[in-house]
C-alpha cells in the first residue's frame, strides 16, 4: 500500500501524541505522596474519567478498557489493519492462553480478558470450544489447534503458554512481512531476537534440555535457532559472551555484571523496551507511512507500563530514585 494512504490518520496520530504524559507530568506523579495525590494529578489527563475513589484497585480494568477503546478507534481509521494487529495480537494471544486454560480446567478466568479491539471473548471461547471459527485468521486457529492437540497428549498446562508464545512470534513476523515496511520488519525482528535471548538465558539458568528449548525458541528472528541451541549445556557466561558479539551487544553490555560476567535478566526487560522504543525515533519526523502509527502504539504501551510501576510504588513506598531507574524511556525524554 502507498505511504500516502496514511495521509488522513497520521495528523490524527499527532494529535493523540499530545495526550501522552510528558516528562514534567511523570515527575509530578513520581513525587506524589500517595495514591490520592496521584489520582488528583491524573484527573487532568486522558485518564481523568477513570479517577474514581477505587481507581488504584481498578487500574488493570482501566488499563484494559482504555486500551480496547484505543484499539477499536485505530482499527476503524487505519488503512492497513495489520499495523494495529502487530500490537493488538499481544492482547489476543494473552486472551487465548487464559481462555484455553479456562476451557481445559473448568475455571472461570473471564476477569483476565483484555480487550484487543477486535475479537470478543465469546468469539475466542467459541473457537477454542468448537475448534472452528469464521472470524479468526487461520494463523490463530492453527495455534489453537496445536495447543489443544498437544494438551490431549501431554496434559501439561505449561505447554499452553509455550506453544502460544512461539506462535505469537511467528504471527508477528508474518504480519511484518505482509506489510512490507523495512522499519516495521526491523522492529519486529529485534523484538523476536531479544525475546529469544531472554528465553535462552533463562533456560540455561533453569538447566533446560535442548528439546524443550527448541520448542520455546522462535525461528522467526535474525539469529538462527540452531545458534541458540549450541549453548544449551554451556554456562550463562559463555552465552553472554555470544550475545555481546551480536547486533545487540552494545545495548546489553551495560547490564552485564562486572563480577559474574553474566547478563542481568532483572534489568533485561527495561533495556529491551528502551531499545525497541529507540527504533521509532525516526517516526518523529515522518509524515507518511505506517511508522508514526506504530510508534504511537509503542509510546502508549510504555505509558501504561510506567503508570503501573508508579502506582505500585505508591502502594509499597518504593524510593523515587529506584522507581525512576525502572521506568521506560518515553518520546518526551
Amino acid at each position: 500500500m502507498k505511504e500516502t494512504a496514511y495521509n488522513q490518520i497520521n495528523p490524527l496520530i499527532r494529535l493523540k501524541e499530545t495526550e501522552l504524559l510528558s516528562s514534567a507530568q511523570y515527575e509530578q506523579l513520581l513525587n506524589a505522596k500517595n495514591t490520592d495525590e496521584l489520582k488528583e494529578l491524573l484527573k487532568n489527563t486522558v485518564y481523568g474519567t477513570y479517577m474514581t475513589e477505587d481507581f488504584s484497585e481498578r487500574f488493570e480494568y482501566i488499563y484494559s478498557k482504555e486500551k480496547g477503546k484505543l484499539y477499536e478507534w485505530l482499527y476503524e481509521m487505519a488503512p492497513e489493519p495489520e499495523v494495529i494487529t502487530i500490537y493488538t495480537s499481544r492482547a489476543t494471544f494473552h486472551n487465548l492462553k487464559v481462555l484455553t486454560k479456562a476451557e481445559l480446567t473448568g475455571q472461570d478466568l473471564d476477569y483476565l480478558f483484555i480487550d484487543d479491539g477486535r475479537y470478543s471473548i465469546e468469539t475466542l471461547k467459541s473457537a477454542i470450544r468448537t475448534r472452528v471459527s469464521n472470524e479468526l485468521p487461520q494463523a490463530l486457529m492453527n495455534a489453537i489447534l496445536e495447543v489443544l492437540d498437544y494438551f490431549q497428549e501431554s496434559n501439561t498446562l505449561q505447554a499452553i503458554d509455550i506453544i502460544y508464545d512461539r506462535n505469537f512470534l511467528t504471527f508477528q513476523r508474518q504480519l511484518a512481512e505482509k506489510l512490507g515496511d523495512k522499519d516495521i520488519l526491523a522492529e519486529v525482528t529485534a523484538f523476536i531476537d531479544l525475546t529469544n535471548i531472554s528465553t535462552m538465558a533463562r533456560g540455561i539458568i533453569q538447566g533446560q534440555h535442548e528439546n524443550f528449548l527448541s520448542t520455546v525458541l522462535s525461528s522467526s528472528g535474525s539469529i538462527p535457532k540452531a545458534v541458540f541451541l549450541d549453548y544449551t549445556e554451556q554456562s550463562l557466561i559463555s552465552f553472554t559472551d555470544f550475545v555481546l558479539s551480536t547486533t545487540y551487544g552494545g545495548m546489553l553490555a551495560p547490564i552485564v555484571s562486572g563480577e559474574t560476567k553474566e547478563i542481568d535478566l532483572v534489568a533485561f526487560e527495561k533495556v529491551k523496551d528502551d531499545y525497541l522504543t529507540s527504533l521509532y525515533d525516526k517516526a518523529k519526523i515522518m509524515a507518511f507511512g505506517p511508522l508514526p502509527l506504530l510508534a504511537f502504539l509503542n509510546a502508549k504501551e510504555v505509558e501504561w507500563k510506567n503508570l503501573r510501576l508508579i502506582l505500585v510504588s505508591k502502594r509499597s513506598n518504593f524510593p523515587i530514585e529506584v522507581v525512576r531507574e525502572r521506568m521506560r524511556i518515553t518520546d518526551d525524554v
